[in-house]
This record gives C-alpha cells, sequence and structure tokens, in this order.
C-alpha cells in the first residue's frame, strides 16, 4: 500500500503515525497490518524497599548494612524461599500506584542474576543485569566482568532491521559530573566493556530522534517548519485521521515546551555550573518518556532500555512532591532500621508512579490495527539489586505489563522457584519478541507459566 508517511521540511523529515485515510482503500477481507512488536525495559537503582514490594513480607525483619567493595559479602545471608506457583495478585504498598491496570501486568518473583567476585556490587547490579553472562562464561572468554552482549541489544539485531535505529538507550541520570564509573551507569553493552551509551539530555534525545544530522544548526523548532505542510496534509484526511495528527503534532509541540522549560530551570540555578539534579525528577523522567514513546509510535525503534537513574551516585536528586529538598537516595538505603525504611518505600512509590504514567501513555497511543502500544508490547520494571541495603544479587524485582500481542495473560503473582536465574526470563522475552533462540547467556529454560 502506498501511502504518504512523512511531514517535510527544508530537508527535515517527521515520521507520522499510521494514518488509514491515506491509504488505498483495502479489499472487504482484508485484515489491518499486525503492529510491530515493541521491548521497553525501565530499570531502577539501588534495589527497592523488599517488606513494602514482596508480598507476604511486611513484617519481615529490616536489613543491616553489608558494605564492601565485593559482592561475595552476599553470599551467606539468609533468604526467604520462594513458594513456586501461579498466584492472585496482591497490592503491597509500593505496588498501589498500579491498582488501576491490575490486567495489564504480572509480578514476578524468585529471579536471581548472575553474580562473580571483584566488582562493585551497584556496578555489577546495572552492567549485568541484562547481560547474565555466568562467571564461568565470562572466565573462559576472558572477560573482567560478567557484562557481554545485552538482550536488547541481541533483540535489537533481530527486531531492529526495518526501523531507523535498532534500539534507543535513554537515561535520568541528570548528573554533570562523573561521579562513578560507566558500569553504574549504564544497562545497554554491544558488548564485553563496549557501552551502549545511553542519552541523558532531553534536547539531546529530542535531536536524535527528528534529527539526526543534527538540523537544529539551520532550523527552528520542527512543528513551526511543518506546520504548512501538516495544514495541506489534514485537508485529505478523515475526520479521525485528522484527530490523529492533531494530537500526535500537539504532542510533539508539548515536548519542545516543556524542553525549553527545563533550560529556564537551569539557567535560574545560582550556581557556577548548573547541574540537572536539581530538576524536578518527575518532569524529568515523564519528558524522557514521553520522547521515547515518539520515537516508538513513529516506528523510530521497537528497542528501548530506560534507566530511572544510576546505581549508587551519592548526591542529592530533587523528588518533587514527595520531599521539601533533594535526598540522597543510595545513602537513604543503607539506613532503613526503625522508620528510616519508609522515607525509601517514598522514593520506589515515585518511581512506581513513573512506570504508571508509562503504561497509561501506552495504554491511550492507538496503532494501526485499532489496539493500543501496550497491547503490542512488553515493558518491564526491575532492579539489578533484590535489596539495597545488603546489596543481594537475588529475589530480584521484576514486573512484567503488556500483552506482546496476546502472548502474555496479566493480571497474576508468579513465583518462581527461588534460585531461578533471572536470564531465563530474557530468555522468555526474547522468545516472545520473535527470536527464535534455545538460550540466552547462562540460562536454563524459559518462565512458562508467563505465557497463555
Amino acid at each position: 500500500m502506498n501511502r504518504r508517511q512523512f511531514l517535510r521540511a527544508q530537508g527535515a523529515l517527521l515520521t507520522l503515525p499510521f494514518l488509514p485515510s491515506l491509504g488505498a482503500a483495502p479489499a472487504k477481507s482484508a485484515l489491518p497490518a499486525l503492529p510491530s512488536k515493541k521491548l521497553v525495559m525501565m530499570y531502577v537503582p539501588n534495589g527497592l524497599v523488599r517488606r513494602c514490594f514482596f508480598p507476604g513480607e511486611e513484617r519481615s525483619e529490616l536489613p543491616g548494612f553489608v558494605g564492601g567493595f565485593n559482592a561475595d559479602k552476599v553470599k551467606d545471608q539468609k533468604r526467604i524461599l520462594n513458594t513456586p506457583g501461579i498466584y492472585p495478585l496482591d497490592l503491597t504498598p509500593t505496588m498501589q500506584p498500579l491498582s488501576g491496570l491490575t490486567n495489564d501486568f504480572t509480578l514476578v518473583t524468585g529471579l536471581d542474576r548472575t553474580y562473580k567476585d571483584g566488582q562493585d556490587v551497584h556496578a555489577q547490579g546495572a552492567s549485568c543485569y541484562l547481560t547474565s553472562v555466568s562467571p564461568e562464561q565470562a572466565t573462559a572468554k576472558g572477560m573482567r566482568h560478567p557484562n557481554g552482549r545485552s538482550l536488547d541489544q541481541i533483540v535489537g539485531d533481530h527486531v531492529g532491521q526495518a526501523t531507523p535505529f535498532n534500539t534507543l538507550e535513554i537515561s535520568c541520570n541528570g548528573y554533570k559530573a562523573g561521579k562513578e564509573d560507566i558500569y553504574f551507569d549504564n544497562i545497554s553493552w554491544y558488548g564485553p566493556d563496549r557501552i551502549a551509551p545511553s542519552i541523558k539530555e532531553p534536547q539531546k534525545l529530542y535531536e536524535r530522534l527528528f534529527m539526526a544530522d543534527n538540523y537544529r544548526d539551520h532550523l527552528d523548532d520542527v512543528t513551526d517548519l511543518m506546520l504548512a505542510d501538516a495544514k495541506t496534509l489534514a485537508k485529505k484526511l478523515g475526520r479521525d485521521d485528522r484527530e490523529t495528527l492533531d494530537e500526535f503534532m500537539g504532542m510533539i509541540r508539548e515536548v519542545e515546551i516543556r524542553i525549553a522549560k527545563m533550560g529556564t530551570l537551569l539557567k535560574g540555578v545560582d550556581v557556577d555550573v548548573p547541574k540537572n539534579e536539581i530538576l524536578p525528577r518527575g518532569e524529568y523522567i515523564k519528558l524522557q518518556m514521553d520522547l521515547m514513546l515518539l520515537g516508538l509510535q513513529m516506528g523510530i525503534t521497537n528497542v528501548a532500555t530506560f534507566m530511572v537513574g544510576p546505581e549508587r551516585w551519592d548526591a542529592p536528586l530533587l523528588y518533587e512532591g514527595v520531599f521539601d529538598k533533594p535526598v540522597q537516595h543510595h545513602t537513604m538505603t543503607h539506613n532503613q532500621k526503625g522508620d528510616g525504611y519508609k522515607g525509601v518505600q517514598k522514593i520506589d512509590s515515585f518511581h512506581m508512579d513513573q512506570y504508571v504514567y508509562l503504561l497509561e501513555r501506552m495504554k491511550a497511543i492507538k496503532e494501526a490495527d485499532g489496539s493500543s502500544l501496550l497491547d503490542n508490547s512488553l515493558v518491564t520494571y526491575g532492579a539489578g539489586l533484590g535489596d539495597g541495603a545488603t546489596h543481594q544479587y537475588f529475589d530480584l524485582p521484576l514486573i512484567v505489563a503488556g500483552k506482546g500481542q496476546g502472548q502474555i495473560k496479566q493480571g497474576r503473582f508468579i513465583q518462581c522457584k527461588s534460585g531461578t536465574l533471572n536470564s531465563n526470563m530474557w530468555l522468555t522475552l526474547a522468545k516472545l519478541m520473535g527470536l527464535e533462540i534455545d538460550q540466552y547467556a547462562d540460562s536454563s529454560g524459559v518462565i512458562s507459566d508467563l505465557w497463555t
């Protein structure tokens, strides 16, 4: 089918969402083309407060601090063993923001991450989260750390051929100064020690999506330039498509306004070098999410990683609506005794609010066949540490949302056998995305309970 796919202005192209009224009339028996599957993997730093996230652990013992450079000090920690099975969802305090989406996600527990002595626990939590190379595999391949090619890159190799970008790596680390090395700040890797750099600044992410050749040097706002072409196009559209185009252009304009607002906030900060960490976290994260959604909706990519923040970096962040002043997330995770855990849990709930925002936006965005973006996606939410105070690499928190085009039955709580490798989940997601592989890193099988 031959249809118009772009708005044009002085060499710039803006990819449009699917507009049926531009296509030739299909045969009555023809079905709409099936939209592409999408994979989004959202990562939160420093673990979560277990007793407020895992069902049944509300009265469990508060963790003490386990420090040290190596992760080997967590080996002897007592662990709570799962009773494997499928259970009804139990919305714990941290999951309460998901109450309106109970048919759209599943909680999975009992997953362990690969672990190897010799690397800081936070660095390994992030850098090995999506790689899952076993210590033996790492040794055999001469790797310093078990951070080979990450899941998003492998899936992108398979599903990214029809999109401008195989993958899109996004981070909400607003720190200007390099407080930690790259292992604390990245979950996506081309291969051992080969970082797939994430985009932290909304302006740069905007330019990557809309002006890969840096049109910003000689062009003004995309929406201004495209306006005349959009008006011409609108005359050829049906009513529903005109509304779709208006909403789409309005969303881009809103993003531009928010980027400008954020720039103004930075200029008004009374410091020698403006730092993004003073920006309201929710506004920053949602702006990055909306830019990612535009990339998915426009077909620029079908695979994205989204890192909410870096591991361990001890500097204050402003969680608007939660605390009166900036706080240090990592430091708080090591002071959970007494009522100390309650402050950390507020940050956990804040991060969950951002995830809910993403899912609700994806549920509202319609694809060519009338299904939602969420219907055609797999959207995970998890951390590389099971608990931020003890640095445990087992019992990782994980939520899987989206229907994957009907392949997943949602609205459940799946308890895997304790010790199940998270690479088994990554293998499952890869297969759901269409990859014909039997093993991923150190996996031993799939999470069969996740399939319909």
